[in-house]
Parts: C-alpha cells; structure tokens; sequence
C-alpha cells in the first residue's frame, strides 16, 4: 500500500476502498467474536451500512454515524442500554482498524 495521503481520503472510496473493505470485515470479525453474532449482524447492516469513516487528522479517523443509529435497528430486540455500549464499542474496534490499516498503529 501506499503511504496514506489525508488529501486523498476526501475521495475515500476512489483512492482507498479496498483498505476500507479490509478495516470494516476486520472490527466485524473482532466484534462478531467477542459479542452476540445476531446483534453484531444487525448493527453491521442496519447501522454501519450508512456510516462514513472520517480522517480528523494526527492518525486518527472517526465514524460518523446516521442520525438516530439505535431507532435504525428492527432486526433484533435488543435493550436500548446494551445496543448502546455494543454500537460504541464497535465503533472504537472500526477506529483502532482503520489506524491499523492506515499503518498508524500495528
């Protein structure tokens, strides 16, 4: 790969698609190993289908999530308190991936 140019990764999906393939299938393996599959799925395909990964700089990248993420989910019910803790906490495994497929951290 490349060295990462942030310039580039305004146009994210020209420049970098294959890294972003390979940084969400990852934190989806990690997450779907540590957590109930069935909730791993639905917030896989009803919530991070519409999320947009965010380079803020410094190696750091954030995941902008649609509004309202938690009211997306009709899937599974799931109690509103642990969608919460699980949707953050796949979040920072798709941040640290994405640093780690970047070649910030690793």
């Amino acid at each position: 790969m490349a060295a990462f140019d942030p310039e580039k990764f305004e146009d994210k999906y020209e420049h970098y698609f294959t890294e972003l393939q390979k940084a969400y299938k990852q934190a989806f393996e990690v997450m779907n190993d540590r957590y109930d599959s069935e909730l791993i799925h639905a917030i896989d395909q009803q919530i991070l289908n519409e999320s947009e990964p965010v380079y803020e700089g410094d190696g750091e990248f954030g995941i902008d999530l649609p509004e309202d993420p938690t009211e997306r989910l009709t899937a599974i019910i799931v109690d509103d308190e642990k969608l919460a803790t699980v949707l953050e906490r796949y979040v920072e495994e798709l941040e640290s991936q994405h640093r780690e497929v970047f070649g910030f951290e690793g």
